[in-house]
């Protein structure tokens, strides 16, 4: 797809649908029936189905998938268009079969999974038959893979896995555990015995394997190939919650608006203040530099690989938090004390700006390797001075001209005089 500042007519009714559809029927089940996506009860499942029905109408379900995987194919860019409006709802990501951590999870298995292993658990994943998880931080080792402990054992038919995770974002709820091992990706059933779910935190789980056992056939890819799938899984990973962030920003940039339209302070609406305004101009210019960011980044992979756009993906990653913080902070600011309360978005939104710079690695890492990537572009210069010395630019210049000045001396009494101004400007 190219991509010149306009979304082509077609798509652009199918994002018209997602917006009214989300408004209209989204967001009240997720006031009516928070969770309700991962509900078990048969009622709050039928009206999930029924929502997820009309999206596979639509040809909207896993939009991140390619055709043959049950999705439609749309690629990077226009799910990043699409995840702009889910990102703002809770429940729309799974109403629309795009929900991390299953996303990132079924990417693994589709690109490295066995024939068994797609028709076992990406078939039921595409479906949302069962929900996954991702276990992969460690106590001790965060972003660095290199300190993690959890290990696999062969013994006879079966592995044996043994070590502690951390951070296992809906651990507790999940059908099946994506478990990294320092010898390979294992996909272990949450029920396997000796798989023990730590009663804090809640929602991020602290999950301890003790002799957990599972079939040879749970490795998922090569043995000691872990590193090389979790790339894959998080580079993508990384993109889409850029994208969902566009969504929760401009929720509070909407909020911030509105408020500053609405409320009064010493004789005048306070969105006539300037410091206020401030606010408003620095928000929105983020946004829209956010934006446009992720959006080339998507249309980047779109055009290449997760691989060939990691540079770009660690900056958007970094940059999503920060501009999350900053605008939710400002949109927090602006309404006052009521944007301190749980009345409205804006907190649970400020608060999980520090998480989203942690998640997916944390953004020091990806500095360090935006600006790794990024001076391999470049060379040391040669000598004392760097390559834009003025000194040394002027007398390349003057040489460069000789042949001019010989050919025309009015040229060079011209030249002559120039450079004796600017020699008494700095004198």
């Amino acid at each position: 797809m190219a991509w010149d500042f306009s979304t082509e007519p077609e798509f652009q009714k199918k994002l018209d649908w997602v917006e009214e559809f989300c408004r209209e029927e989204v967001e009240p089940l997720d006031y009516v029936f928070p969770y309700a996506v991962r509900s078990k009860d048969p009622k709050i499942r039928e009206l999930v189905k029924g929502l997820q029905d009309q999206v596979k109408e639509q040809g909207l379900w896993a939009i991140f998938l390619d055709k043959e995987l049950g999705g439609p194919g749309y690629g990077q860019l226009k799910l990043g268009l699409l995840n702009e409006i889910l990102g703002r709802y809770p429940a729309a990501p799974q109403i629309f079969g795009a929900a991390a951590p299953d996303t990132g999870n079924m990417e693994m298995l589709a690109a490295y999974g066995t024939d068994e292993q797609k028709k076992r658990w990406l078939q039921p994943l595409i479906n949302q038959e069962i929900f996954s998880a991702y276990s992969m931080t460690e106590p001790q080792g965060g972003s660095d893979p290199n300190l993690f402990r959890t290990h696999a054992m062969r013994d006879g038919d079966e592995w044996v896995i043994n070590g502690e995770k951390w951070f296992t974002s809906a651990g507790r709820v999940a059908d099946i555990l994506f478990v990294m091992c320092t010898n390979g990706m294992f996909v272990v059933p949450r029920e396997t015995p000796g798989v023990e779910i730590m009663p804090e935190p809640r929602t991020h789980n602290h999950i301890i394997y003790r002799d957990v056992r599972v079939p040879l056939d749970h490795l998922l890819g090569p043995e000691n190939g872990a590193k090389v799938l979790a790339q894959r899984r998080l580079g993508g990973g990384r993109i889409h919650h850029a994208m969902r962030t566009i969504a929760q920003c401009k929720l509070a940039f909407g909020m911030m608006c509105e408020r500053a339209l609405s409320r009064e302070s010493h004789g005048k609406i306070i969105g006539e203040h300037q410091m206020v305004q401030e606010r408003i101009a620095d928000s929105y210019a983020a946004i829209r530099m956010l934006r446009l960011f992720v959006l080339e980044t998507a249309w980047k992979i779109d055009n290449s690989s997760t691989q060939e756009t990691r540079t770009d993906i660690a900056a958007v990653k970094f940059t999503m938090a920060k501009v999350l913080r900053e605008v939710s902070y400002n949109a927090l600011h602006i309404l006052g004390s009521l944007g301190t309360t749980d009345l409205t978005p804006l907190q649970a939104m400020y608060a999980a700006a520090p998480t989203m710079g942690i998640a997916d690695g944390v953004d020091e890492v990806h500095k360090a390797t935006v600006a790794r990537n990024v001076l391999k572009g470049y060379e040391p210069h040669d000598g004392y001075w760097p390559t834009e010395y003025i000194p040394a630019k002027r007398e390349a210049a003057w040489q460069k001209f000789q042949p001019k000045f010989e050919a025309d001396p009015g040229l060079r009494e011209l030249a002559e005089g120039y450079k004796k101004y600017f020699a008494n400007r700095r004198g």
